[in-house]
């Protein structure tokens, strides 16, 4: 199913459930209108056989009555006081009262009724047994209505989310296969240089390239390799956190990305600072140093052909929060994909494949449960700021500052308190 189809499909069951509760409410509404009037015309009956001059006035009246009674469809039984029945109206079941087995059966439903309702007792005339109005029969079914369809929307929402996230699963599985296969490319093909040049005769070889040279870009290589397979290695599973120093981190990003700038972007500005060298974090090392190279290339692909700046921050944010700033000054994300630029594969490059900035928010929210977003400049470009958890013992230490400063306050106000009952209590010119 198409993703986009699925929130139409939702509120289409949620249409279809609430059209069903507003039809069976007006049903309901119908039913209880068609009580009512039932109801006026018994009061209009008894009236008229109150203030009617004919003799069999009274005797008519009651016969409607009677009728009316039975348009209700309530179930009654009348037995006199030695428990036999003498009348009985609406019952699901024809009733011969002259027989002895059609009475008896009449007083097995009567006990039957007697469990629905509290029968009404006449001295020296009888009970009357009644059951339940057919209107409640109706209501019974709402609550089983609504739970019934409370577990369909449930239902139909857990399947979509279900399947929501297998979709995305499955892309993002996609997409690091994708940059996987992008990554260990450039160094394979370097290696597969280096052998080739090994297999040339050893004068045309050492006309090209000394051993020692080739052996150095081989180790390099394989140096690359070996990073690759292991932040793969990481990202598939939680990995362990320590204290990292992010005076540390942007420094080796630094170190990495300064030697590539010509070569990915040529008239580019980059700056890296960081405000406060103290500054530490909770996680691993390799994986924020990778969601931080994401955000710097994607920033250089922003600026690709065109230059700009690019600038790398960090700083103190709120309680217990360190923020990373990467900010550039391209074009800028269009606005249709700003709510979707995280996602796998939803890229604004021309050929891109969409992995970069949802594996860096996979590092930074997944893993390090830390928060990403992205905003765009005032002027024109983007920036994207990154919240991770303090390191402990910066956590500790404001956790200690601000119990200190309640402590403080507390004891600042008891003596306070300890002052004025002083005052109170002491005798005038003390």
């Amino acid at each position: 199913m198409n993703r986009r189809a699925r929130p139409r499909l939702l509120a289409v069951a949620s249409l279809a459930i609430l059209g069903s509760y507003l039809l069976y409410t007006e049903h309901l509404v119908r039913e209880i209108r068609a009580e009512a009037a039932i109801y006026t015309r018994i009061y209009a009956l008894v009236q008229t056989g109150l203030l009617s001059a004919e003799e069999d006035g009274p005797l008519g009246a009651l016969t409607a009555i009677q009728a009316e009674l039975q348009r209700l469809g309530i179930p009654i039984i009348y037995l006199n006081t030695e428990s036999q029945p003498t009348a009985a109206l609406n019952l699901p079941f024809e009733a011969d009262l002259t027989t002895p087995e059609g009475r008896d059966r009449v007083v097995r439903y009567a006990g039957r009724l007697a469990r629905q309702n509290e029968p009404i007792f006449e001295p020296g005339v009888g009970a009357i047994y009644f059951g339940r109005p057919p209107i409640l029969q109706w209501l019974r079914w709402v609550p089983w209505l609504q739970v019934g369809a409370a577990v369909l929307l449930l239902s139909v929402s857990f399947a979509l989310i279900r399947a929501d996230l297998r979709a995305e699963r499955e892309r993002m599985w996609a997409a690091m296969a994708r940059e996987l296969a992008h990554q260990m490319g450039t160094p394979l093909s370097s290696l597969a240089g280096w052998v080739e040049l090994l297999s040339m005769p050893s004068a045309e070889r050492d006309a090209l390239a000394s051993p020692g040279h080739i052996a150095r870009e081989v180790a390099a290589d394989l140096e690359r390799l070996e990073r690759v397979s292991r932040r793969f290695e990481l990202i598939g599973k939680p990995p362990a956190l320590t204290t990292v120093a992010v005076a540390d981190l942007i420094a080796e990003l630094d170190r990495y990305i300064r030697p590539r700038l010509p070569r990915l972007a040529s008239g580019v500005d980059l700056r890296m600072r960081v405000q406060d060298p103290t500054l530490t974090v909770r996680g691993n090392h390799v994986l924020l140093v990778w969601a931080l190279e994401n955000l710097v290339k994607n920033a250089l692909d922003a600026l690709a052909g065109r230059g700009g700046r690019i600038r790398v921050a960090a700083r103190r944010a709120d309680d217990g929060w360190i923020r990373i700033y990467v900010a550039d000054t391209g074009p800028g994300i269009p606005p249709h994909l700003r709510d979707r630029i995280f996602e796998p594969g939803v890229t604004s490059k021309a050929g891109g494949w969409g992995v970069g900035l949802s594996l860096v928010r996979r590092i930074i929210v997944n893993v390090h449960g830390g928060r990403i977003a992205a905003r765009p400049r005032r002027r024109a470009g983007t920036v994207f700021e990154i919240d991770l958890p303090a390191g402990n013992a910066a956590r500790r230490g404001r956790v200690r500052a601000r119990l200190g400063g309640w402590w403080r306050r507390w004891r600042g106000a008891r003596n306070g308190e300890r002052n004025e009952r002083r005052s109170a209590t002491a005798p005038a010119g003390y």
